[in-house]
């Protein structure tokens, strides 16, 4: 008869090494559990890591797109963009899905990314729709609320900053916060959807607006926005109004001439 209890005790000394754990106790019976508040830290702590590499990937691409940097209809590959910023795929495709959220990258039908173009035949259209949409002013100043014209300023405050810093990827992100203060201060949000959309959409243009100016914007119309600020405060519906329309009047018609320049130099034969 075979002594089974002598066999099982003695595994070949190959496997001992693996069997055993500290003082010989088997490392299974070694194995301490993760603790549930440790585990749910750690969770937390992954999340947060992720949540900050997609940002970085997304505040860079952002920035590089609204300084035409990234040209519009250039290509955006993942695989080059996940070895430029030693990441995997996952937080740079999660940045392209916020970036295509704002309109600036397209997702073509083959799965492949690029900068989006700029409508420029349609261009006539969206001045049309942000003239529209600029009487959010003479809401705003209908329907304001004190606490309302804290954030408001605060955000001229930082445009302003910018100006002064003739940051123009500040002066375009800061311009967009305070308008969009200003019409959040008005009692509809459809409005407020519209009008996000439409700022979203003209980044570029204001892009091309700062660079007409050296990225020097001239002292004149940072003074606008406190105008608007104070006849909103002074519930001057009309004043309002008026300043929002001439001061989107005025950004329309310099990108129209920007556009219109003739650069072409005339060659003696």
């Amino acid at each position: 008869h075979l002594n089974l209890a002598a066999t099982i005790s003695k595994p070949p000394a190959a496997c001992k090494s693996q069997l055993t754990g500290v003082r010989g106790v088997p490392k299974r019976l070694s194995f301490q559990t993760e603790k549930p508040d440790d585990r749910q830290n750690r969770r937390a702590a992954d999340r947060t890591q992720a949540w900050v590499g997609i940002k970085y990937v997304y505040d860079i691409l952002r920035d590089e797109i609204l300084e035409l940097r990234l040209p519009p209809g250039s290509p955006v590959d993942e695989v080059h963009l996940a070895e430029r910023f030693g990441m995997s795929r996952t937080p740079i495709r999660e940045a392209l899905v916020r970036l295509a959220g704002e309109g600036l990258v397209t997702t073509l039908p083959n799965r492949s990314t690029m900068v989006s173009n700029i409508d420029v035949l349609n261009l006539n259209t969206f001045f049309d729709a942000h003239a529209d949409v600029t009487r959010y002013h003479a809401a705003a100043a209908e329907f304001h609320r004190p606490a309302d014209l804290k954030i408001i300023c605060k955000r001229q405050e930082a445009f302003a900053s910018a100006v002064a810093a003739q940051d123009a990827v500040a002066m375009i992100l800061t311009n967009r916060d305070f308008h969009t203060a200003i019409a959040e201060d008005g009692p509809t949000s459809l409005l407020l959807s519209l009008f996000l959309r439409l700022l979203n959409d003209g980044r570029r243009l204001l892009r091309l607006y700062y660079q007409s100016y050296n990225d020097r914007l001239p002292a004149e119309f940072v003074n606008e926005h406190e105008a608007m600020i104070a006849a909103i405060e002074a519930s001057d519906v009309e004043l309002a109004d008026r300043l929002g329309r001439t001061h989107a009047d005025q950004i329309v018609t310099q990108i129209q001439q920007l556009f219109a320049t003739d650069n072409r130099h005339h060659i003696t034969l």
